[in-house]
């Protein structure tokens, strides 16, 4: 924190870059753009840019990418979602780009990363009671009636008796 404030030198200037940077971090999933973090923190678009570089070492275009990177890879390595669910999730819309930076960043393609990965069936972790409640069989051979929709069971069924009003 004190090096973004000996380069930037105004605390108030800070806490905006701060403000946007953590728009982008609790946010990346949403359509953001460079302009809406500029305009999140009080600033133009360029003087933005070049303060948000100064202080963090990348431009906020990058910085969102980074993020979005990140939380793609986690996807990846830990869900069975497709590669065009986890692109459209983590707030990007181009399938090919989406592509093109992961290969840049992580060094292969996303499914490449995927498959360096144990399958995320690992990670799911289900009680063992669950697991035998639903591998049990649906019907019963022990000559069990299926049960009935109306509530009814053969025992308190509506008799044929008169009531008291029809006499």
């Amino acid at each position: 924190m004190r090096a973004i404030l000996a380069v930037m030198g105004r605390p108030s200037l800070t806490r905006h870059l701060l403000r946007a940077k953590d728009l982008a971090d609790a946010y990346y999933a949403e359509p953001l753009t460079v302009a809406g973090l500029a305009e999140a923190a009080g600033l133009s678009r360029s003087h933005f840019c070049e303060q948000f570089r100064k202080a963090f070492g990348e431009s906020p275009h990058a910085y969102l990418l980074t993020r979005r990177l990140e939380r793609a890879a986690a996807l990846l390595r830990t869900t069975d979602r497709t590669v065009t669910e986890i692109c459209h999730a983590v707030g990007l819309t181009s399938v090919g780009s989406f592509t093109t930076s992961f290969t840049r960043t992580y060094g292969r393609s996303p499914k490449a990363y995927r498959r360096s990965f144990p399958p995320a069936a690992v990670h799911a972790r289900v009680p063992g009671c669950v697991l035998r409640a639903y591998g049990r069989p649906r019907l019963r051979t022990f000559r069990e009636e299926p049960p009935r929709g109306d509530g009814l069971t053969s025992s308190n069924t509506p008799s044929n008796t008169r009531s008291n009003s029809e006499e």
